[in-house]
């Protein structure tokens, strides 16, 4: 078994690769084309903080000049929590990448429900056409079990690694069996920290970041692990681990033991 399959995002019924491509660290298009390939085809983009990714935004109108659309999920962020913006910056985006429709608008991040009148915009703009789906991103784990059997909610986008397990017991095992959102994970290197050999514990080695990828994939509810690389050279490698599998449970068990070290550092 490895994770070159397809499965399907939850209750949105789409197929996805196992690997997300985001934007925020800008790789190049040409990196972004090579994991769509691959069948990365979830990817992210849009946000206040840094603008459009114009290199995701050359990948997205290369994939729909090769007619290749339908293959496409295409996730795009809003942080403004107020729909005319929301819609402005939308609308925006789907231009210049030369799209009609995004496949999921993720509302982040939110520390706690957001409000009916956030739903009820973001609702409006997929009664327009413009998205197909809704998703919540946030750190609070504990919202999630709060808006778990919202079915207008189709995706969540949360924390997960191997520092930061707490999703296993406060979120994974509240959704339901059958109708549950999809599960896309951020940050499985802790930001990056879990590969810095020198914060290691005495005499372990630091693992790469295809090792924090492949201890997200490993638990069942995850679908999607997001994948920030800055370059060409760093997605290949990253890519490697779609020939890989589930790890062990020797691996995880030295995953966790890392992980741990760095909880107990910083507690």
């Amino acid at each position: 078994m490895t994770f070159n399959e397809q499965v399907v995002l939850g209750r949105t019924g789409l197929k996805v690769g196992r690997l997300g491509v985001a934007s925020g660290y800008w790789v190049p298009a040409a990196a972004i084309e090579e994991a769509f390939e691959r069948g990365c085809n979830y990817l992210t983009w849009g946000t206040f903080i840094k603008g459009f990714s114009p290199h995701m935004r050359d990948a997205l109108r290369n994939i729909v000049a090769k007619g290749q659309r339908d293959r496409l999920v295409l996730a795009m962020f809003s942080y403004a929590h107020q729909s005319f913006i929301t819609e402005h910056f939308l609308l925006k985006g789907l231009k210049a990448a030369h799209l009609d429709y995004a496949d999921v608008l993720i509302l982040g991040y939110f520390p706690k429900p957001p409000s009916p009148r956030i739903i009820d915009g973001a609702m409006k703009l997929k009664e327009k056409g413009l998205v197909r789906f809704l998703g919540v991103s946030g750190h609070n784990r504990l919202l999630f079990p709060q808006i778990r059997k919202d079915e207008r909610i189709g995706v969540f986008h949360l924390r997960y690694n191997a520092v930061h397990r707490g999703a296993e017991t406060e979120v994974f095992s509240f959704l339901p069996g059958d109708n549950r959102p999809g599960i896309v994970d951020f940050t499985a290197t802790d930001w990056g920290k879990l590969l810095k050999p020198k914060k290691m514990p005495s005499g372990e080695k630091a693992p790469t970041a295809a090792d924090c990828y492949r201890f997200a994939l490993s638990h069942p509810a995850v679908d999607v692990c997001m994948t920030g690389p800055r370059t060409l050279d760093e997605m290949r490698q990253n890519l490697k681990v779609l020939d890989q599998g589930p790890m062990t449970e020797e691996e995880l068990t030295r995953m966790r033991r890392i992980g741990d070290h760095f909880y107990g550092r910083r507690r």
